[in-house]
């Protein structure tokens, strides 16, 4: 078998792969020129079964130490084989803490950021005066109470299509700050909070910084109108300071129910708290 660049002549299929990551030992999602990336370890376990180079684009990136629990991406190939044993035979190739879920035939059209309708996020907050210990890295920290209430008063402020550049971090490459953010559930489960939120797209570091001034009102440090004056601002000195990218999940986007792609990442489900 050949290990190259795709002949002209090809016949490519497009396929979408579902994957899961556990965020601590890596740079983030995409390569970069130094530092290990997800990206990379993927590309290079594709390379390996499939015995071609293979470039992927994803749906969304994350940062050092943020979880995927169903990032999705999408790659062309020669290679037509059965989709449980894309699974397999990747997986094989890949480290512990990365793993496919699912992998899908999609028709050539399909493209995992562009056909998104929106993206997910979960954040895992643990309320205790002690710090994390079983939990290092897989949930944030407060040790003072937060209420509930004031919370969800300032997220009602967030709801919308808003400027968010109060919320970008100084790197960001999005051409625009106007996000639609069409969705904040925040509920409590033990010593666990759990923050959802649900948009058309992310700026680089908002839900970070959006936790960040959530707590602050959480905790009484400020009012819950002040969220108004911070998005009124447009400017990030204005917010409170990025919150740990420790808690912080990737839950995976939406697309129509025609590309008949899962929806529901089952790991959601196993995230400290998701019970109470």
């Amino acid at each position: 078998m050949r290990f190259g660049p795709l002949f002209q002549g090809d016949h490519l299929l497009r396929l979408a792969l579902g994957i899961s990551y556990n965020g601590l030992g890596y740079q983030g999602w995409q390569s970069q020129s130094s530092g290990l990336t997800v990206q990379d370890k993927l590309e290079q376990a594709l390379g390996k079964f499939t015995a071609h180079k293979v470039s992927t684009l994803c749906a969304g990136r994350t940062d050092a130490g943020v979880h995927g629990l169903m990032q999705v991406i999408h790659f062309d190939t020669p290679i037509d084989r059965p989709e449980s044993a894309w699974v397999r035979g990747t997986n094989a190739q890949l480290p512990h803490d990365i793993a496919v879920q699912w992998a899908k035939v999609m028709p050539q059209e399909f493209h995992c950021r562009a056909s998104a309708t929106s993206r997910r996020y979960a954040y895992i907050l643990l309320d205790s005066p002690v710090r994390p210990s079983i939990d290092t890295g897989r949930v944030g920290w407060v040790y003072k109470p937060l209420s509930l209430e004031r919370m969800q008063q300032a997220a009602q402020h967030l709801l919308g299509e808003h400027d968010f550049s109060s919320f970008r971090a100084s790197a960001c490459q999005a051409l625009s700050p106007i996000k639609n953010l069409m969705r904040i559930n925040i509920s409590r489960h033990g010593v666990y909070w759990r923050f959802e939120f649900e948009a058309n797209a992310f700026l680089h570091h908002m839900i970070r910084n959006l936790m960040g001034c959530l707590i602050m009102v959480g905790d009484g440090r400020k009012k819950p109108d002040w969220i108004l004056d911070v998005l009124a601002a447009r400017d990030r000195d204005a917010a409170a300071p990025t919150f740990s990218p420790y808690g912080l999940y990737f839950v995976g986007p939406r697309y129509a129910p025609d590309w008949g792609l899962p929806e529901h990442p089952s790991l959601l489900d196993g995230l400290p708290g998701a019970h109470g």
